[in-house]
């Protein structure tokens, strides 16, 4: 028993070789997010929360674009345990012109449709907030923010396919590079230093804008730059010409994962839309809280990461067994590790919303609300990793219906019930709703033990 979920010291250092750069990055990613966070929110409250709303809206794009590159993805990481350069290289362009066409559109719908989408959030019902103010601030920060998507977009394309190949140091040192700019400009616009005016969120958005460009073009130059560690890059651009059959594969395997991103995040989207319904201190109490539990939550994102890359590689090289043990033991690493995360979290909880300059009641809420995420930890963990396991397999029909689908069909349905039609306080009503990933738990254990993500896709 011992043996099975526990891995030797190989394992380990095998894991934690990939795990570790894309944990350093996101940890810095989303602590520059924290202290960015802190800088508006010494503005004001409204502001906090306009910018809090726009964030929201941006996520769903982030994640779609994810879900983009996932796609691809699936066929990218077995491409290259089965060392195809050339399937790698087709994958690639597919993930730049799908990546180009989301942010044009998603540009677009902001700019024509973003007042009315923010003003989804804005409901009366607490003693913080002005409504007016909120949306005007959102404004400001949406009209800037737009112009970043494409840069993101494409960072995402190139960084996905760096980490398929197990580069994960030059994503991170790019990602590392870019907040400290972010970090630093911020300083200067939002607050008007070393001469500058101070611009508030449109300064906040400025510099997120700024330091979207530098990520882009550091990891663009270098990936072209060395060519013979990226063998994939060599004559990517001559033609964008893609072999019908792959295309057709990817679409076939990767829209289900692409629909479920989008309808993942959105759902997201929508939970925040009913949970604002009990006023704008809900609004401002879970920006802090998520923006902290993005802080914690860098370990199991990067072991589900670790999982799509080494499962991903032992299908396509056809290892099916060593697949299975090594999954067994990514899987409880990462529902482990939650455990002692989710720990520091409920501990430190108090701490951070204190730093925030914003009511009592705001503080209070965040501070309930990060510990709900603290107690939810290992649940994540588990199904973060449960879910790369599944999709590492391309059985992404079978990965939609276990996360999107749960969502709108169990936890939204839940969440817009208990807003609407029960005078449930908000910390037991998040509570309830985040509870309920206990029964997708279960689902995935199943999904899992079977073994139906067992799948060299490639081959096929």
């Amino acid at each position: 028993m011992f043996r099975k979920f526990i891995g030797d010291k190989h394992f380990y250092k095998m894991v934690l070789t990939i795990a570790i750069p894309i944990m350093v990055q996101n940890g810095i990613t989303n602590f520059v997010g924290f202290l960015d966070n802190i800088m508006i929110g010494q503005v004001g409250t409204d502001q906090m929360s306009g910018v809090a709303i726009v964030n929201q809206l941006m996520f769903v794009f982030n994640i779609c674009i994810f879900g983009i590159v996932s796609g691809a993805g699936l066929f990218g990481a077995q491409f290259y345990g089965k060392g195809d350069h050339k399937g790698l290289r087709d994958t690639f362009r597919f993930r730049i012109l799908i990546c180009i066409l989301a942010g044009i559109l998603s540009i677009v719908l902001f700019l024509s449709r973003g007042s009315a989408l923010i003003s989804l959030y804005l409901h009366e019902g607490s003693e913080t907030g002005n409504i007016a103010a909120t949306l005007q601030y959102g404004q400001e920060y949406l009209l800037v923010m737009v112009i970043g998507l494409i840069p993101f977009a494409l960072t995402q394309a190139y960084s996905s396919v760096l980490r398929e190949t197990g580069e994960t140091v030059i994503p991170m040192l790019a990602g590392i590079s870019a907040v400290f700019v972010n970090l630093i400009l911020n300083y200067i616009l939002i607050f008007g230093k070393f001469g500058a005016p101070a611009l508030g969120v449109t300064g906040g958005a400025i510099a997120t804008v700024i330091s979207r460009f530098l990520e882009c073009a550091i990891i663009i130059i270098w990936t072209h730059t060395h060519q013979e560690r990226n063998q994939f890059i060599r004559d990517a651009y001559r033609s964008f010409r893609l072999p019908l059959p792959l295309t057709k594969q990817i679409i076939i395997k990767g829209t289900p994962l692409m629909i479920n991103e989008a309808l993942w995040a959105s759902g997201m989207a929508v939970l925040l839309q009913c949970y604002s319904n009990r006023g704008l201190a809900v609004v401002a109490g879970m920006n802090i809280s998520n923006t902290i539990n993005n802080v914690f939550n860098i370990v199991y994102i990067a072991l589900g990461d670790s999982v799509a890359i080494i499962i991903g590689q032992l299908l396509g090289a056809n290892k099916m067994e060593e697949a299975k043990e090594k999954d067994t033991k990514l899987i409880f690493f990462s529902t482990a590790s939650c455990f002692v995360v989710g720990a520091i979290m409920v501990v430190l909880a108090p701490l951070f919303p204190s730093i925030y300059n914003t009511s009592d009641e705001v503080k209070t809420l965040a501070t309930q609300f990060i510990r709900v995420m603290a107690v939810c930890m290992p649940l994540c963990g588990f199904l973060h990793a449960s879910y790369f396991t599944i999709r590492s397999g391309g059985k992404t029909i079978i990965t939609f219906i276990f996360d999107s689908c749960y969502m709108w069909v169990i936890s939204i349905p839940f969440a817009y019930v208990l807003t609407h039609f029960t005078p449930l306080a908000i910390v037991p009503l998040f509570f309830i709703c985040q509870s309920l990933d206990l029964f997708k738990c279960v689902l995935g254990y199943i999904l899992v033990k079977k073994g139906i993500w067992l799948n060299n896709i490639v081959d096929q």
